[in-house]
């Protein structure tokens, strides 16, 4: 069974940056394609970045490209969300979901992902 668990959020100024983790049980770097969403206040629930089950493909919402990297580290089982030049518009509650697959897809849309974790709060000052 597939278990995530965020960490990392925090409240950070603009222009800062915050690293997110998710810890991943019963998905592996073999087995589950990865991916990180989140919701602000009153919005609907966005995609941020994918990275697909061999790391080594991976597709970013324009609006982080550039300031946003995933990476994943295998050995631990943990996909990083490395977030720098952070701003206003980036708060929110981030997710991380993982979709079992065996192909090297990446994936954009939330219903292609089966499980998720509880979400961490970033909240970016201006």
């Amino acid at each position: 069974q597939v278990q995530l668990a965020e960490s990392g959020g925090g409240l950070v100024q603009a222009g800062g940056s915050l690293r997110l983790s998710c810890s991943a049980s019963g998905c592996t770097w073999s087995t589950c394609a990865m991916g990180w969403f989140r919701q602000g206040p009153g919005k609907e629930r966005e995609f941020v970045v994918g990275i697909n089950r061999s790391g080594g493909r991976t597709v970013y919402a324009d609006t982080v490209k550039g300031r946003f990297t995933i990476s994943r580290d295998n050995a631990k089982n943990t996909v990083y969300l490395q977030m720098n030049s952070l701003k206003p518009e980036d708060t929110a509650i981030y997710t991380c979901a993982a979709r079992n697959d065996h192909s090297l897809s990446y994936y954009q849309k939330s219903y292609e992902y089966n499980d998720w974790g509880q979400g961490t709060q970033v909240t970016v000052s201006s």
